[in-house]
């Protein structure tokens, strides 16, 4: 169903609605304003001056006992409801009821034992309990409200008729500015200029939606200039390696002229050079996976994670006979535990590469933030605002092998956790402080 047809039936059902309720209402309103008349003059006649001499001849009730006997005359049945209410089990009521083709309206009111009445002939005495029955026929009032019903239906019609115009009216009205923003929007796409942008006036709904799909084509455009520079980031990396493989490869070609050391040394080149390639498209696979990843979000043991990396990590720190200290206190975070190994054991890695032989490297973590310190070289002022930028590698690094994604890795799995991560010099061991900072958790917070 199109959206103006849907605008044209809400209205029409709206106003309909209202012209039922509207009709319903001024019928039962006519109708109980004529009761309540009869009401008013039953309740009178019931309240009058029991002496009187017109109602001694001409009594307006009849009355009922506890037995069912009526008086003064026969002109009503002795139902249920009179003679409970004689015998004090139901409340002084008014009721309409329907009597050969005729309808009365009837007070009925209870009278206790040895109250004084009205009688034809005097006042008189009944020994026990009563029911006084004062009745009025209303069939005219009934039938002037009858008269009501067509003029109630003639407006409801009218209240339809009046309901489609306004719908028809109201939909156009609400689809025209909808359908700019679409055709502004189906341009846009057509075109494929991702640099283009709504008006984001008004701050009604539309506003709002013009600006939300604002937002919503500047984050496809970073994202697409951010794939581009990607791409364009690792076939640079990857053309050197390559190079140099296809180098080698030509010379493995002439190995029969190569003297062993010389084989030796070329195989030797080009196992490290593969291992480079597998480690540069792993992190290139990595990143590709941008910052929502697969699994749920689970509590982790934060000190648990850094244990595991370190044993890993003290192993190849061995080969330099570099020293891993560590303080780690137990906290618990959301996360997935396969990126947050990736990212400790990224910072360890990083820093054994950075630190000296004999060298030192301190790991601390507590409510939710890691550090980890070396005693290498440290990261000049000017460039921290690069270090976890992808393929960025300080002038010092670039001989180390490396392909410059690690930091930028450890950046992409903290934003993805709502953390955040921060280098600084180390005033201890003089190089440079990685500090990583997730949300802790309590146990109400596990998804």
């Amino acid at each position: 169903m199109k959206f103006r047809t849907r605008v044209v039936v809400a209205a029409v059902l709206s106003a309909s609605l209202v012209a039922v309720l509207a009709s319903v209402a001024a019928f039962y309103t006519t109708h109980n304003s004529a009761l309540t008349s009869v009401d008013a003059s039953l309740r009178s006649s019931a309240t009058s001056v029991a002496g009187n001499e017109d109602q001694r001849a001409n009594p307006p009730f009849e009355i009922v006992s506890t037995s069912g006997a009526i008086s003064p005359s026969v002109r009503l049945p002795a139902d249920k409801l009179l003679i409970a209410i004689a015998n004090g089990k139901e409340p002084t009521q008014f009721r309409t009821i329907l009597r050969n083709g005729q309808h009365f309206r009837q007070y009925i009111v209870y009278r206790p034992a040895n109250s004084e009445v009205s009688c034809p002939d005097d006042v008189c005495v009944f020994d026990t309990a009563t029911a006084n029955v004062y009745q009025e026929p209303i069939d005219a009032q009934l039938a002037t409200n009858n008269h009501v019903l067509p003029t109630n239906l003639l407006i409801l019609l009218a209240g339809l008729i009046f309901a489609l115009g306004f719908g028809l009216w109201l939909a156009r009205r609400a689809v025209l500015p909808l359908e700019a923003v679409t055709d502004e929007i189906e341009k846009i796409a057509n075109s494929h200029n991702l640099h283009a942008r709504l008006s984001e006036e008004g701050n009604d709904e539309l506003g709002r939606l013009r600006r939300t799909f604002n937002l919503l084509l500047g984050n496809v455009e970073n994202s697409q200039q951010l794939q581009r520079q990607l791409v364009l980031d690792a076939s640079h990396e990857l053309r050197t390696p390559l190079t140099s493989l296809r180098t080698n490869a030509q010379v493995l070609s002439k190995a029969k002229n190569l003297s062993p050391a010389d084989l030796e040394q070329l195989t030797t080149d080009v196992e490290t050079q593969v291992d480079e390639l597998t480690a540069l498209v792993g992190d290139l696979a990595e990143l590709a996976r941008g910052n929502r990843s697969e699994g749920p979000i689970v509590k982790i043991s934060l000190d648990e994670v850094i244990d595991e990396c370190l044993d890993t990590a003290r192993t190849y720190a061995r080969i330099k006979n570099i020293t891993i200290e560590s303080d780690v206190v137990a906290s618990s975070v959301d996360g997935r535990h396969d990126r947050l190994v990736r990212a400790i054991s990224n910072l360890l890695t990083n820093a054994i590469k950075f630190t000296p032989e004999n060298g030192r490297i301190k790991v601390a973590s507590k409510a939710g933030v890691v550090s980890v310190s070396d005693s290498g070289p440290g990261i000049a002022e000017a460039d921290r605002a690069f270090v976890f930028d992808r393929f960025w590698r300080s002038p010092s690094a670039r001989s180390l092998p490396g392909s410059g994604l690690g930091l930028s890795i450890v950046q992409q799995v903290v934003e993805e956790f709502n953390g955040h991560i921060s280098v600084e010099s180390d005033p201890d061991l003089g190089g440079a402080r990685m500090v990583l900072t997730l949300p802790t958790t309590t146990p109400s917070e596990l998804r």
